[in-house]
Parts: C-alpha cells; structure tokens; sequence
C-alpha cells in the first residue's frame, strides 16, 4: 500500500481517537485484509510461502446464469 496512504490513514485514525477517547477502533491495513480473505477461503492460497500472503484483491464474485434450469420444474 502506499506509505502515502496508510500516514493518511494513521493521522485519521489518531484525531477519531482524541476527540472520541471512549471509541476502540482497530485500524485494519492491506495485508491484515488480504489475510482475512484467505483464511475464510475468499482467496487462493500461495503455495510457495508457508504463510499464505495474497499479492492483490480479488475481483468481483462470479455469477452463473442458470437460465432456464430454474424455471423448468
């Protein structure tokens, strides 16, 4: 992610957290994501680490047309 970005973000995440000191948040970055994505099967593992860090997001879900296989009965 670019380091641009994520100071952006941590600046944000720091003003929320002196005008609000009652709110817990947890900042979640892109590798914290994708990690997410593969541990609940949303993404393909890497093979080639033991760790499965995925390089990008994936695309949209899929959507099978079924076509007339639904309204047949």
């Amino acid at each position: 992610m670019n380091q641009k970005l994520v100071t952006k973000k941590n600046g944000k995440i720091r003003r929320l957290r002196e005008l609000y000191p009652d709110i817990k948040c947890k900042v979640f970055y892109q590798r914290d994501y994708l990690n997410l994505l593969v541990k609940y099967g949303l993404a393909e593992e890497d093979e080639e680490d033991e760790l499965p860090t995925p390089t990008r997001i994936p695309g949209p879900p899929q959507v099978i047309d079924l076509g007339d296989e639904t309204a047949a009965g």
